[in-house]
């Protein structure tokens, strides 16, 4: 049966991740929202895992070994302590549930050095633009991810100090991600403007991609450069990997504080990607999986992906368009000859009109026009659905016979069937997310190829 697909490329600058620590991400992935036309497969094998809490109350404390005291580094002049390394890598490991290693100990170490370094940089930049984040914006934060681990916001607090992470290392977290992409988005918001050809052309992808096979994905990709390279990357997926098997982490908590990709900050959830708009090595690894299925480790150019399969579709998605009709009314006993008379007055008439609007401009003796709104495919005569699936708005029918008339079919919009299909508004608001992400991630490179960042 059909499914929609659904482009999860853009990032939302109005709201935070709560654990995402992937530098230079902004918060929380837009998505643009999809109706399947089958029911949703329910996550089965190592898919189940990719909705599981990240945050185990009942998790023992993680065991560190024991840094250094004093300063570690300086970013440009804030101080970054080993205390603070310690509790940016407690915060990591808890709410990530991956398990201290000798193996991934120095990975883990990278992560939170990373992070940090890229808070305080974030931090100077809001400062010198006045941007403050309220105590009230950070406790709202702090509920919704309490309630991911069906806690409140107090009680999760009161969690993480039994594991030997302080409250104030979660708030100063959040406070740089949200007051972060508060700057970008105030600062790149007229540059990231989108034209209405663009939303169109991408209207006309999300829909011929609705035709296509499909993929419901979630994924954990490791960058080569961000990790130091393809060998470090190998094994640092690797070891994921074997922690996710064993079930002693969630997916959706590693993809949020391990993965490169913007879908990170939403678990790794990568929605329906159409086939042939996903590398060549990954779709063939999905082509062998069934639904539930994680991949081991694929290395590609860029880097390592994990690859969790929540379903797969055939594509030819039901769509649902707005059509305008012009009409020579014709008995079902009608003469050949009145057939093809009809039809020629009708070709005359199409390539007058042209278009839907044009349709309200052109009159002609004998011609019917009539709006008839939506229609959707999946409930018309196979032949009026079939010529009408490939048609874009502007487009038109070639002149077509029923029981009542001879009729021409004017395409005025069409978009995939379902209350929460994807519409231009969304498909500009993720456009522009996109482009502030980009920007974002830019902004933050900038900022520390220039900065002064030292090692004590």
């Amino acid at each position: 049966m059909p499914m929609m697909s659904t482009y999860r490329t853009a990032l939302k600058v109005t709201g935070v991740s709560l654990f995402a620590l992937t530098a230079g991400l902004l918060a929380a992935t837009a998505g643009l929202a999809q109706t399947p036309l089958q029911t949703q497969t329910p996550d089965t094998g190592s898919a189940a895992l990719a909705s599981a809490p990240g945050f185990d109350q009942n998790a023992p404390a993680p065991q560190l070994p024991a840094l250094g005291e004093g300063m570690l580094m300086s970013v440009n002049k804030d101080m970054v302590t080993s205390y603070d390394l310690k509790q940016r890598m407690l915060l990591l490991i808890v709410t990530s549930g991956v398990q201290v290693t000798q193996e991934n100990y120095a990975a883990l170490q990278q992560q939170a050095e990373s992070s940090l370094v890229d808070e305080h940089l974030q931090q100077q930049e809001m400062t010198h633009w006045k941007v403050t984040v309220s105590d009230k914006e950070i406790d709202e934060e702090i509920d919704r991810m309490a309630h991911q681990s069906g806690l409140t916001g107090p009680q999760l607090l009161v969690e993480l100090k039994k594991v030997g992470v302080e409250s104030q290392t979660l708030r100063d977290q959040i406070s740089a991600q949200t007051g972060w992409s508060q700057l970008v988005g105030g600062r790149y918001h007229s540059n990231a403007s989108v034209g209405k050809a663009q939303v169109e052309a991408m209207m006309d992808r999300v829909i011929s991609d609705g035709q296509k096979r499909q993929f419901n994905i979630s994924e954990i990709f490791l960058d080569a450069t961000q990790a130091g390279g393809l060998d470090t990357a190998q094994k640092g997926a690797q070891q994921l990997y074997t922690q996710i098997q064993a079930k002693v982490a969630p997916f959706q908590a590693v993809a949020r504080q391990f993965s490169n990709a913007p879908s990170a900050a939403q678990g790794g959830d990568e929605g329906w990607i159409a086939a042939g708009s996903l590398d060549p090595q990954i779709e063939a690894v999905l082509e062998t999986m069934a639904p539930g299925d994680m991949s081991a480790p694929i290395t590609t150019k860029d880097g390592v992906h994990i690859v969790l399969l929540r379903n797969k579709s055939d594509g030819n998605a039901d769509m649902v368009f707005h059509v305008k009709q012009a009409a020579v009314s014709l008995p079902a006993d009608a003469t050949p000859a009145q057939v093809s008379s009809a039809e020629s007055q009708l070709t005359a008439y199409r390539s007058r009109a042209k278009t839907c609007d044009g349709v309200d401009e052109t009159k002609a003796s004998g011609i019917q026009v009539t709006d008839l709104g939506e229609a959707q495919l999946s409930l018309l005569q196979t032949s009026y659905a079939d010529a009408l699936r490939p048609l874009k708005p502007t487009q038109s029918t070639v002149p077509m016979r029923n029981a009542q008339n001879v009729n021409v079919l004017f395409v005025c919009d069409r978009q995939l069937a379902g209350d929460n299909a994807v519409t231009r508004d969304q498909i500009q608001e993720s456009l522009v997310n996109e482009r502030l992400a980009m920007l974002g991630k830019r902004y933050l490179r900038e900022l520390r190829s220039s900065a002064t960042i030292e090692n004590h």
